[in-house]
């Protein structure tokens, strides 16, 4: 009887998860994202998860005063209640240097390079502004590529999601025990690998993140170690309304140890320290939210 109540909530769940999409469908992109960045900041700070992006910001930013950490609180109250309300319009999004989204020259000129090429490489992102759009923009440009992604615990929410995001995005890797399997495969099936790695892994090396100890997503540098492919940091920055300047860095040159194979350790170090460059740039666009420095 648990167990039947149990999917009967999920299902529920799942429905209004479904009218909210559809709702957020038709008010379309502008006035959906306005909606989620209007909403969230004014609930946000009532929850618990406020009280672990404050501690967040003392302990990743001493240096700023609390008049400080409560503007950019509220700004990524903003940007997630915006993110989140643009999942609905990720398939409509799309507009590469047509307004919306758009790129340097440099960067849309490398990232046509990389298509050319027909190599698989490693890419690593972070939950910064639409974090969603960097995998869309390279399926877009034609990327045979594969994503690691966090599997919600609902199954009818994670079936839809599936569903909605494998058509812009690509293959898609549950994060499981069988995760590494799957992205050696892809890898070796000659796609590329995208993933966020800047939210806690309990498992991985315990290496510096602004400035502090963190449990850190050794997977991307395990599989540059293996495969010796190419490794490309991409980020999405997001611009008054919805709007996205997409950057891409790299190859990075990642450590190597005696032997001369990749050091995971120190990569997954560098990675680190690579991201938290991109947070300092506009800490109001990451996901102050998580236990980033859980022990």
């Amino acid at each position: 009887m648990r167990a039947r109540l149990a999917l009967a909530g999920e299902w529920a769940l799942a429905m209004v998860a479904r009218a909210a999409f559809a709702f957020l469908r038709l008010l379309g992109l502008r006035a959906a994202s306005a909606l989620g960045g209007f909403v969230l900041p004014r609930l946000g700070p009532f929850t618990r998860n406020h009280r672990q992006m404050m501690d967040n910001l003392r302990l990743a930013l001493p240096e700023m005063d609390a008049a400080q950490h409560q503007a950019i609180a509220r700004r990524a109250w903003e940007n997630l209640g915006r993110t989140a309300c643009e999942y609905a319009h990720l398939d409509r999004i799309w507009d590469f240097d047509g307004g919306r989204v758009y790129s340097h020259p440099d960067t849309k000129a490398r990232l046509q390079a990389l298509m050319a090429e027909g190599r698989p490489v490693l890419t690593f992102s972070a939950h910064l502004a639409n974090w969603e759009l960097p995998a869309v923009v390279a399926a877009r440009m034609g990327h045979q590529g594969a994503i690691l992604y966090r599997t919600p615990n609902n199954r009818f929410i994670a079936a839809d999601i599936i569903a909605r995001r494998a058509p812009i995005m690509g293959e898609l890797i549950p994060a499981s025990v069988a995760a590494p399997i799957r992205m050696a495969s892809a890898l070796d099936e000659g796609k590329s690998l995208g993933m966020l790695v800047d939210q806690r892994f309990g498992r991985g090396p315990v290496v510096p993140f602004f400035g502090q100890p963190a449990a850190s997503n050794p997977f991307l540098a395990r599989l540059a170690r293996r495969f010796e492919a190419p490794v490309y940091g991409m980020r999405a920055i997001r611009e008054p309304g919805p709007r996205f300047r997409i950057e891409l860095v790299g190859p990075v040159e990642l450590p190597r140890d005696a032997t001369g194979r990749v050091d995971v350790e120190a990569s997954t170090a560098l990675l680190n320290r690579i991201i938290e460059g991109w947070i300092r740039e506009d800490p109001g666009q990451w996901l102050w939210m998580h236990r980033r420095w859980r022990r």
